[in-house]
Formats: structure tokens, sequence, C-alpha cells
């Protein structure tokens, strides 16, 4: 019987190691990547209820705020009380959204870490060329 010329098994382990290599490397990564995920979806969860939180108890102060000046003021300038209040709803409004886009603005971006180490495998690979 005639045997596989003994450089052929040595390349054919070759390429077995290569792969395996390049399966792990991507099992890493795509753990690396469920990791950030649910990171980001506590996150995401977080968020939500802090604003919920933040938009119930601002709607109830705002309310009962509101309830009281236009009580108080019945008589002598209800409609002065209501534009002002009108005004001083808006100016918060506005200043509410300016601080979220700041906030979301200074936020990390999404799976930097599984970007960066794929980068590195990259600078790597066309390194070692």
């Amino acid at each position: 019987m005639p045997s596989a010329p003994s450089g052929s098994t040595g390349f054919v382990d070759s390429f077995r190691v290569l792969g395996a290599s390049l399966l792990g490397s991507l099992e890493d990564r795509l753990e690396l990547f469920s990791v950030e995920l649910q990171e980001e979806k506590f996150r995401l969860i977080q968020l939500f209820v802090w604003i919920s939180a933040a938009i119930f108890t601002g709607i109830m102060a705002i309310a009962f705020a509101s309830l009281t000046l236009v009580y108080l003021f019945w008589e002598s300038a209800r409609l002065a009380v209501l534009g002002g209040i009108t005004v001083a709803y808006t100016a918060a409004f506005v200043a509410m959204i300016v601080a979220c886009r700041r906030f979301i603005a200074r936020q990390p971006k999404p799976f930097a870490a599984t970007r960066q180490e794929i980068g590195e495998d990259r600078t790597c690979i066309r390194s070692k060329n």
C-alpha cells in the first residue's frame, strides 16, 4: 500500500490547527459580543426605569403645582398665571431635551470592546503578511 507523503499530513494538520485557531478566535469574539449585548440591554432597561420614574413624578408635581397656582389666582390673574406656567413648562421641556441629548452623546459606543478586538485581529493578520 502506498502511503501519503509525510509533507501532506503536515499540511493537513496545519490547516486543522489554523481552522481550530480561527474557530476559537471567532468563539471568543462572539462571547465578548454576547457579554456586551447583555450589558447594553441592562443599561437600556435601567435608563427606561429611571426615565419612567422621572416622568411620573415630574408630571405629578407639575400637575399639582399648576392646579395650586391657578386656584390661588383664580379671581385676580388666572390668564397671566396660565401663560406663565406655559412658558415655564416650555423652557423646562427644552432644557430637558438639551440635557438628554448631551447625556446620549457622552455614552460609550455600543460594542466598543468587540470592535477593538476585531481591529486588533485585523492589524495582527495584516502585519504577519
